[in-house]
């Protein structure tokens, strides 16, 4: 693209709201300067003028590349090579809450290209995060960057911050997507971890510099989130959570969808369980989800299992004598035969084999357990 339509997209991109999906399917159907050039002369196209003709005066996309370039921002296009491709899924995806769309550009500040982000996990959940959430959350963003997947996040207070915090600590790369403007911190409290993220990492804006955070734009930001990743990971979420909505666009992106339980009366575990019944995969480490969002036979775990124990490979009948001979002092043979209610010579012989596997053992001309047995 010209350098004329990087700079109608970043003028458009200050005239509307992020997600917008009037302007993003004009852009997409007349091409970002002839939108801009028709807003100019006051011509007004699908209602947009009405919002926007306040704004068009003012507008100067140059002095805002400039003012982001200081910031140590950048301005990156669909026709960009570091476009993160992913996000194109956006354009086939309903509109929610008035919501949709590929963005029109994103305004990146770090040193990662977007283009090296994938693949990438999303990992949300509630600001009201209990220590339980905020430990699964870590554990699990430090295992998938070990593994070179990017975490992304919305740099919130809560589970967020612990995703960011999880993978940077494992020496992994993370990336913020913000509400506001990516040369301003909300929240307020996490310019340092926001400034972390950008050296070793990214953080992403679809709102121009200097734009404020508004809850219209959370929704706007979190179909980013969605369409970063691979799939989504509720850690812990209420039941009106905005982590939900993360999870409805990741749904609608056909990602995959999982959800750390929490203990039943936690409340800020009930979005989370709803998510599980409704059809999202349990997941409660980081093994489970890079197997989920990995390549066929890439990240395979092993099925939990209790630790084997020295009866679990004997036979049902060994087993049968082995509970009829006593713990504490010993039995002769025919009486261990009559609890067993097996014949003696059968039992003979399994006290023989038990005796060989170190099961039981003969004391005062009779038999008893063993400390092996026991365990």
């Amino acid at each position: 693209m010209s350098d004329a339509e990087r700079l109608a997209r970043v003028a458009l991109c200050r005239l509307s709201e992020p997600g917008d999906p009037r302007m993003i399917g004009l852009v997409r159907d007349l091409g970002a300067e002839m939108v801009l050039e028709h807003l100019a002369n006051e011509r007004d196209l699908g209602g947009v003028l009405n919002d926007v003709a306040q704004r068009v005066r003012g507008l100067n996309p140059t002095r805002d590349l400039e003012w982001a370039a200081k910031a140590g921002a950048r301005f990156v296009i669909p026709s960009d090579a570091e476009w993160p491709t992913q996000l194109g899924d956006l354009r086939h995806v309903e509109k929610l809450q008035e919501r949709g769309g590929e963005p029109l550009g994103l305004w990146v500040k770090g040193k990662a290209r977007l283009n090296t982000l994938a693949p990438a996990i999303a990992m949300v959940g509630s600001r009201s995060s209990t220590s339980y959430g905020g430990h699964v959350a870590q554990e699990i963003a430090a295992t998938v960057a070990r593994k070179g997947i990017c975490v992304v996040s919305g740099a919130a207070v809560g589970i967020d911050a612990d995703a960011h915090l999880g993978a940077l600590a494992a020496g992994g790369v993370t990336a913020a997507v913000l509400a506001c403007g990516v040369d301003r911190a909300y929240p307020v409290a996490h310019a340092g971890l926001l400034d972390y993220i950008a050296e070793e990492g990214a953080v992403i804006s679809e709102a121009a510099p200097g734009t404020q955070a508004a809850r219209i734009r959370f929704l706007a930001r979190n179909r980013l989130i969605a369409g970063l990743g691979r799939g989504t990971v509720v850690v812990e979420a209420a039941l009106r959570s905005g982590a939900l909505n993360t999870s409805n666009w990741t749904e609608r992106l056909g990602r995959a969808l999982m959800a750390v339980p929490g203990p039943v009366t936690s409340a800020p575990s009930q979005g989370s369980h709803q998510l599980i019944r409704s059809g999202a995969t349990l997941v409660t480490n980081g093994e489970e989800v890079l197997e989920l969002v990995g390549r066929p036979g890439e990240h395979l775990t092993v099925e939990p299992r209790a630790p084997a124990r020295p009866r679990d490979s004997l036979s049902s009948r060994d087993q049968q004598v082995l509970d009829a001979v006593p713990k504490t002092s010993a039995s002769g043979a025919d009486s261990i035969a009559r609890v067993a209610g097996i014949n003696l010579l059968h039992v003979q012989s399994a006290l023989g084999r038990l005796h060989d596997k170190g099961l039981v053992q003969s004391s005062d001309g009779g038999w008893m357990l063993t400390e092996r047995a026991l365990s």
